[in-house]
């Protein structure tokens, strides 16, 4: 294993402000009236993002970011200023590493050419925006509050402002989208002149609101085999306008426009997660913090770590992870990262159309698209004890 100085090193920060609550999110994010009496506050939260810096600088020591992602929550309801101190307390902390990529997350509503000018301005050199759909009725099944046009427009003005990396969030087979709906959503994006383009089925998440829909009969549970042709339909059009797939729900316009910092996680690296909820790995451990944001600024401000708890991974969890996230990538997974009956089933895998018989005769398990859409079942394949 190459030392952790040759490891790629991450910062994500964790906003976990929203204005509102979307029907399918069950991220570690508060409204301002589930935060009401508690003492949580913007102000508060970055005075212990920067004491919980203090805290990973004295345990790393000195090693440059590589990499730093803002994601909540709604990191844009800080607005510029907020967002420019948090990187310019990385930048203090620890310093930046030539070339580094900084993300910051975004809700269209709450962006406009001043705020992504004062993201450029900050050092801030990508932005992903959720769009979800461009179908209004889709996303009032999601709860979305954006306006169909708001993101394509955001897109627009984030690139005018000099961001240099801009990707546009997708959700595909929603309850009552349509093939048609899930075009027109596709035409926007590519409209928007994107370099990036995450898309994800929707998962009925338990225990939130759209769940609890689904449950009453109020609406149907998203339908496996539609998810399958959507998301083939979303393959055929990005790869027609020329955004390859990276990963199996990521797709950029050429290699500097993937996001390193989500490839530091799909390549084992190291990172320090900063805020409430946020979880950090170095070199094995994992451990994350407490969950909610006024606790996590009170341990902080007491002088002790808001660390909630921790893992050590054993030698065969972090292999199995190194299998499941590396084969979702399409660079793939080295075979001798395999055991004898991994690479027979690997072989078979190629045979059902699975894997790439080409990239495996040299070496590497590489999806096919088919692949792609039964990725856990072919990890399952792969791994030592999984049946013959």
């Amino acid at each position: 294993m190459p030392p952790p100085s040759a490891v790629p090193f991450g910062i994500y920060v964790h906003v976990p402000f929203c204005a509102a609550r979307c029907g399918y999110c069950d991220f570690n994010t508060y409204t301002p009236s589930e935060l009401a009496g508690s003492g949580a506050s913007p102000e508060g939260w970055l005075d212990a993002v920067r004491r919980e810096l203090d805290l990973a600088a004295a345990t790393v020591g000195p090693r440059a970011v590589d990499t730093v992602f803002v994601g909540g929550g709604t990191p844009s309801l800080l607005g510029a200023r907020r967002l420019g101190a948090v990187l310019g307390a990385v930048r203090d902390t620890f310093g930046l590493a030539p070339g580094a990529e900084v993300t910051t997350e975004s809700n269209p509503e709450s962006t406009s050419p001043e705020f992504f000018a004062g993201l450029a301005e900050a050092g801030f050199t990508r932005v992903s925006l959720g769009m979800q759909s461009a179908a209004p009725h889709v996303l009032a099944v999601l709860d979305r509050r954006h306006t169909p046009g708001r993101a394509v427009a955001a897109a627009r003005e984030a690139g005018a402002a000099g961001i240099a990396h801009v990707n546009l969030d997708l959700i595909y087979a929603t309850p009552g989208e349509t093939d048609d709906d899930l075009r027109a959503s596709l035409d926007a994006v590519l409209d928007a002149g994107v370099d990036h383009v995450s898309a994800y089925a929707l998962i009925v998440e338990d225990g939130t609101a759209l769940a609890r829909k689904v449950a009453r009969g109020e609406l149907p549970a998203p339908d496996d085999d539609v998810a399958a042709a959507r998301y083939e339909m979303v393959d055929d059009r990005l790869a027609a306008a020329g955004l390859g797939w990276y990963e199996v729900s990521n797709w950029a316009a050429s290699a500097d426009a993937a996001c390193r910092h989500n490839l530091g996680y799909w390549r084992g690296g190291d990172w320090w997660g900063l805020g409430p909820g946020a979880h950090s790995h170095l070199s094995g451990t994992r451990w994350w913090n407490v969950k909610h944001p006024a606790r996590y600024a009170a341990l902080l401000a007491g002088g002790a770590s808001p660390e909630a708890d921790r893992e050590e991974l054993t030698p065969a969890q972090r292999h199995t992870e190194r299998v499941l996230l590396e084969l979702r990538l399409s660079t793939g997974l080295p075979l001798d990262q395999l055991d004898e009956a991994g690479v027979a089933a690997a072989a078979q895998a190629a045979t059902d159309g699975l894997l790439d018989p080409a990239a495996l005769t040299a070496g590497t398990a590489v999806l096919t698209r088919p692949g792609r859409l039964l990725t856990d079942a072919v990890v399952h394949t792969l791994l030592p004890g999984s049946p013959s």
